[in-house]
């Protein structure tokens, strides 16, 4: 009887080392896979964010995209093909979206916008399972069912370069940063209307929306400063004034910060969403351009063009806790779920 108690005393105690071990092992691996746009190359990259390398590129059809999204359940990414210039630059004019397959990393559709559009910026509405597009040449949002890979409706916003996209949590407002006019667009996704344009100053850049969907944030291109819009009213309520011009944006999960990429300084900038001050920087590798915040709010991830590398941010320390080799032109991201 004693020999089997101290068998089964070590059967339990090795079962749980194991279990242990088994739980650390897939604490240690990726719970999900970044997406970046590799518009330098013209490629989709795919990125193990924990082993911290890139896995793999997909290249895209001709022209290049800016800007990718996931599907909800992280299988699929979508990619507008932009074109080969800026915004409100000469150039090609982009007319199709890339659908990726991400586990077997190559292209399997492409849907045709039906005429040059320059599609760039790509959100899934949180209720529906549709695909918002904002196309700058139509001055417009394409409405795209992923299960049919169609497009079902067009939202006009009514101004011209409607460059970057944000849909709030319920589904219902959509709000579009419109480059030279220096605007953004609020609109009633249900009314399928917009409701007020709001202005910003000569160039307006990249944006987003609050955790609790109470601001809007875009920055402004020709001062070091952060508009702020309440979306209760549709105006701006303050500004935050920067180090320099920001480009992309993200809030951490927990509605506490606002992380902006310094796109001149070579920074990531740090907002107060409680004093809406500027509260620290951080040194980044050249030209920031894009911030995505993990789901798990560890860390910030944030590409950075010209170097062709993704900085990541440690949420707690602020500092940066690793740099991950990327393509050329390192721009939009995304992160897909695991399977």
């Amino acid at each position: 009887m004693a020999r089997f108690i101290t068998m089964l005393v070590m059967a339990v105690t090795l079962g749980g080392v194991m279990n242990s071990a088994a739980a650390d092992t897939t604490a240690g691996k990726a719970r999900g896979l970044l997406l970046v746009a590799n518009k330098g190359e013209h490629t989709l990259g795919i990125v193990d964010p924990d082993a911290g390398r890139q896995l793999a590129v997909v290249p895209e059809e001709g022209i290049t995209g800016h800007e990718v999204v996931a599907s909800p359940d992280g299988r699929t990414a979508y990619v507008p093909i932009y074109g080969n210039s800026g915004v409100g630059s000469p150039g090609t004019d982009g007319r199709t979206l890339a659908v990726i397959d991400i586990a077997s990393r190559r292209l399997i559709h492409t849907i045709d916008f039906g005429r040059p559009v320059r599609p760039h910026c790509a959100v899934f509405g949180p209720k529906n399972g549709l695909l918002y597009i904002s196309t700058e040449l139509t001055n417009s949002i394409d409405l795209i069912d992923p299960r049919t890979n169609q497009i079902v409706e067009r939202i006009p916003t009514g101004q011209p370069e409607s460059h970057m996209l944000a849909i709030t949590r319920d589904g219902k407002r959509a709000y579009t940063s419109n480059v030279h006019a220096g605007t953004v667009s609020a609109i009633d996704l249900e009314a399928k209307k917009v409701v007020a344009v709001i202005p910003i100053s000569k160039e307006a850049q990249r944006i987003s929306l609050s955790i609790d969907d109470r601001y809007a944030f875009t920055a402004d291109q020709t001062a070091p400063r952060l508009a702020v819009i309440d979306t209760s009213t549709n105006q701006v309520k303050t500004w935050v004034e920067l180090a320099g011009i920001a480009y992309g944006t993200a809030p951490t999960r927990d509605g506490r910060w606002l992380v902006l990429a310094l796109i001149t300084l070579n920074k990531v900038g740090v907002v107060d969403l409680d004093s809406m001050k500027l509260a620290r920087t951080i040194d980044v590798p050249r030209a920031p351009q894009e911030v995505l915040v993990r789901p798990d709010n560890s860390v910030a991830y944030v590409s950075c063009d010209v170097s062709q590398k993704i900085a990541v941010i440690n949420l707690k320390t602020w500092s940066v806790d690793k740099l991950i080799d990327v393509g050329r032109g390192a721009d939009g991201l995304a992160w897909a779920n695991a399977n």
